[in-house]
């Protein structure tokens, strides 16, 4: 399954260069990863309402060019396979000019949010993914 969302550059995510910083790209995808979820149906919120949350394990950003002030980005990204105990995710970055920025890849698990003990992704919701 793959979503694009559209980011406006910020000024204030720039940095004295007028590029992006590095560390905007983390919120880029956390929008474009939330709105993946919403498009198939699951809210992220309901989630941890229901003490189910989705810690980063870990994120590989490869950089190729510099987004600026005031592009318009797309964020394609493609949730990998069915999640069970983690959840595979992969970004791509485009400007309007649909030049690639940067590739990502990261990997998020399920935990209870009381105690952070990683769990299996409860069925209601993996018979969603597998719709």
């Amino acid at each position: 399954m793959t979503h694009s969302h559209y980011i406006r550059v910020r000024y204030g995510e720039c940095d004295q260069m007028g590029f992006v910083h590095h560390s905007n790209y983390a919120l880029y995808f956390e929008e474009a990863r939330t709105e993946i979820l919403r498009k198939k149906g699951i809210s992220y919120k309901v989630m941890e309402d229901e003490g189910i949350i989705m810690p980063v394990h870990s994120m590989d950003i490869q950089f190729k060019r510099a987004a600026k002030y005031d592009d318009l980005i797309e964020i394609k990204v493609t949730m990998v396979g069915v999640p069970a105990l983690k959840c595979y995710f992969q970004y791509e970055v485009f400007n309007q000019n649909h030049d690639l920025l940067c590739t990502s890849q990261m990997t998020l698990f399920f935990a209870r949010k009381s105690d952070l003990h990683p769990i299996r992704l409860p069925e209601k919701y993996l018979n969603i993914f597998i719709q």
